[in-house]
């Protein structure tokens, strides 16, 4: 009887598990299909769905959007999303075609809505090519050769990316809304730190020697936002060819204003900035992620490790250190 009496404890437990197994499982809410248009989008857009959503992205890691060309693969990842994420002001310029041969009839959400843009100061030959005659066959012609693209290296803009992907999201799954909601916040607070981390960092360097080049036209909301001036050879475009006259100018406004900090990007040919660095005798202090992460692993996988990557390699380049 003792050993009996030793069991009842054990057998009371699995009998009080019965009903729980005999219960029909629960259906799990499948994700939600989503397509971000290059990387940096990719990395907001999951910290905003989290598991809820199955994410694709087009341009990926290392990629550059201006001169991506989607793929039938990629048409169809589109054809199957439930909601399609851009970030706009011209570019994806070969989006409004990847849209019509995918036959997409979803919900297309354009994350920099509400962001005050910049203006393309840079001229309409920065080689986009959508509408302009530059033979790449991109018909588009909206917005393009006007606003600078490149709105989510401030970081208060990306605040509003958030919003709206949060927005968008909550439109094809209302069921998850709470949860993209309190996902938006918490990561809209750590963007807010970063945003006062960035300006902690420039706060000890003088107005007067923020001064940069690379290699083209991808940082002027960081310069508007933080108080530095970039110069580039290119436009707002990596497609676009620096004319020798541009850079010869740009080789004496460095040597006039003792310009010490020069970078490549990760999604730009260095030959341009390393010539230039011959010739004004200026070493290219580094790289800098402009339009695309690094691969997963790498220094800048994630929107935030980005901006802190580059904002040190700024700061310690322009700061003499």
């Amino acid at each position: 009887m003792k050993p009996f009496r030793r069991c009842l404890p054990i057998l009371a437990t699995l009998l009080a598990l019965v009903p729980a197994l005999l219960r029909p499982a629960q259906a799990t809410e499948p994700p939600v299909r989503a397509v971000a248009t290059f990387s940096i989008l990719g990395d907001l857009v999951s910290q905003v769905g989290g598991d809820r959503v199955a994410l694709t992205v087009l341009a990926g890691a290392g990629e550059d959007a201006h001169v991506f060309t989607p793929s039938p693969a990629h048409a169809r990842s589109v054809a199957q999303a439930a909601v399609v994420f851009s970030n706009g002001l011209g570019f994806e310029g070969w989006m409004s075609r990847l849209i019509r041969s995918a036959g997409y009839q979803g919900r297309q959400v354009v994350v920099s809505k509400g962001v005050k843009p910049l203006k393309d100061a840079h001229g309409h030959g920065h080689g986009h090519g959508h509408g302009h005659g530059h033979g790449h066959g991109h018909q588009h012609g909206h917005q393009h050769g006007q606003h600078d693209p490149h709105a989510w290296q401030d970081v208060a803009n990306v605040l509003l990316y958030v919003e709206n992907i949060a927005a968008g999201l909550c439109a094809v799954d209302a069921a998850g809304c709470e949860t993209y909601r309190g996902n938006a916040r918490s990561y809209g607070e750590r963007l807010r730190a970063l945003d006062r981390e960035i300006r902690a960092a420039w706060s000890g360097i003088e107005p007067a020697r923020r001064k940069v080049i690379t290699s083209h036209h991808a940082f002027a909301y960081y310069g508007r936002a933080y108080g530095v001036r970039f110069l580039a050879p290119r436009g707002v475009s990596n497609e676009a060819e620096a004319s020798a006259r541009g850079v010869a100018q740009l080789i004496r406004q460095i040597r006039q204003e003792d310009i010490r900090a020069l970078f490549v990007e990760n999604v730009s040919d260095p030959r341009l900035i390393e010539q230039i660095g011959r010739e004004t005798g200026v070493k290219p202090a580094g790289v800098l992620y402009s339009d695309s992460l690094s691969k997963p692993g790498g220094p800048a996988a994630t929107y935030v490790d980005m901006m802190r990557l580059n904002t040190a390699a700024l700061v310690g380049a322009v700061g003499g250190r």
